[in-house]
């Protein structure tokens, strides 16, 4: 085969901004969509702050199912770039085929146990008698169409991985416009509530499903999609679960995180609204540096397997500044006009009051989020699952989550909504010094970290 693949020859900064580009225009787009799903839900006359709660108290379980497309998407497609950049094609084509086997199977079964386990659920994250009809009607929906959803999230990182960028974008722009589309059809002319906020959605991602499966069958792909590697393969489910972890975990930490804070928010007397928005205002913030963190993964990966350390190196550099600078601009933005962005979404003088100021607070020390992000995700592109894992986690599980349990015991509600900049400013001071003994080691010992692929994993 005479095929190049630029991800082992054109300049990088050239590359990154191919690939976070499209990335980061993806994910700001489907961070909208959830963020126009509370503005419609917010703003209906029907649903109000009673809808804002209920979408706020299910957000947890929303991020499980974020985290096992995640699990088996990124995992897959760092394991199938890795293979790519090796120059083993049948091995990347394999990779494809498994992780596509296992993100159905895991969305089926999501599926299955949240419909018959739903109203426990949903007790268990926190939902009051008033707002389990609201939470109710929306993920009965929303769990019937768990395998559409857990598919195109999973499989649209195998298409950026396959040199297709653009196209990746392409299944944000139709799940997202096609959602906030049915949305306020569904909410403002049908009247169908939250069961037509979640219909909405899932139909959504049943066109991005068809979308996505669509490339990989089509002309467009390099790597085709065959059933004969379909068949599951225990030590590549392996390989692709041990690379999916670091996000696996930190989207699973996401739904702790959120649960714990839910409830939190109810016994120090914050309010529950007022924080959903900040939940939505956050995942703007940080969808851009997932976007970078999206773009600059194939490029670190093949470049690492093709042993072209340099340009891995580089390319790493060059994200973290990128993420550093978008994350500051947000940051200014929040500092200058915080009441404004809560009444974005809701006025009402209690969630404004309390929204207005959490904000401020919880977003203290955000301009190092970033670094943070990015650092962390250079080990999950080169195979470093432990290292990745760690280092994912300890912002939101290892220093976030105690901290909002103990705080609040000391200094009340504002113990909880400082608890999110000491994590912050704490796991970026950790993660920045396995960061620089990380890329030192890199250039190091370039054997050791190669065998980290095949499960040798080096702390």
């Amino acid at each position: 085969m005479g095929y190049i693949n630029p991800l082992g020859e054109e300049k990088i900064l050239n590359l990154l901004f191919k690939f976070s580009i499209p990335a980061i225009v993806g994910m700001m787009v489907n961070a909208l969509y959830n963020i126009v799903d509370r503005m419609f839900i917010g703003r209906s006359g029907d649903l109000g702050s009673n809808g804002l709660e209920a979408i706020t108290i299910v957000f947890p379980i929303m991020f499980i199912l974020l985290a096992i497309a995640i699990l088996f998407g990124i995992g897959g497609a760092t394991l199938f770039s890795i293979r790519l950049g090796e120059k083993k094609q049948e091995e990347a084509e394999k990779a494809l085929g498994n992780g596509f086997s296992l993100l159905i199977i895991s969305g089926l079964v999501f599926m299955i146990l949240g419909q018959i386990f739903l109203v426990p659920l949903l007790s268990l994250f926190g939902a009051k008698e008033e707002i389990m009809p609201y939470a109710t009607q929306y993920m009965r929906v929303i769990f019937s169409g768990a395998v559409f959803q857990i598919l195109s999230m999973g499989l649209n990182n195998f298409i950026r991985a396959d040199g297709s960028p653009n196209y990746a974008m392409a299944t944000m722009f139709l799940g997202a416009g096609t959602n906030i589309l049915l949305d306020y059809i569904f909410i403002f002319v049908f009247k169908m509530g939250m069961s037509g906020a979640a219909l909405a959605t899932i139909l959504a991602q049943l066109f991005s499903c068809i979308w996505v499966v669509s490339y990989f069958v089509g002309k467009k792909s390099r790597t085709k999609l065959k059933l004969k590697y379909m068949k599951l393969n225990f030590q590549m489910v392996i390989r692709i679960v041990s690379l999916g972890l670091p996000g696996f975990l930190l989207q699973l930490a996401n739904s702790l995180l959120n649960a714990i804070l839910n409830k939190s928010l109810l016994h120090y007397g914050g309010n529950v609204a007022g924080m959903g928005i900040i939940n939505s205002i956050q995942a703007l913030l940080v969808m851009p540096i997932i976007g970078i963190r999206q773009g600059a993964q194939p490029i670190i990966s093949f470049n690492f397997g093709a042993k072209k350390y340099n340009r891995a190196k580089k390319a790493v550099k060059l994200a973290i500044l990128a993420a550093t600078i978008i994350i500051v601009v947000g940051y200014v933005v929040i500092r200058v006009f915080p009441e404004g962005i809560i009444g974005m979404f809701n006025k009402e003088p209690e969630v404004l009051e309390f929204g207005s100021y959490a904000l401020l607070a919880w977003f203290l020390c955000a301009p190092v989020i970033g670094f943070q992000i990015i650092a962390a995700n250079f080990f999950q592109a080169i195979g470093r699952a432990k290292s990745a894992t760690f280092l994912t986690l300890t912002r939101q599980v290892i220093l976030l989550i105690p901290a909002i349990i103990v705080f609040p015991k000391i200094w009340g509600i504002n113990g909880l909504l400082y608890a999110a900049p000491f994590a912050d400013f704490f796991s970026a001071i950790l993660t920045g010094i396995w960061f620089y003994y990380g890329m030192k080691g890199l250039k190091e010992k370039p054997d050791e970290i190669s065998n980290d692929i095949d499960g040798k994993v080096v702390l």
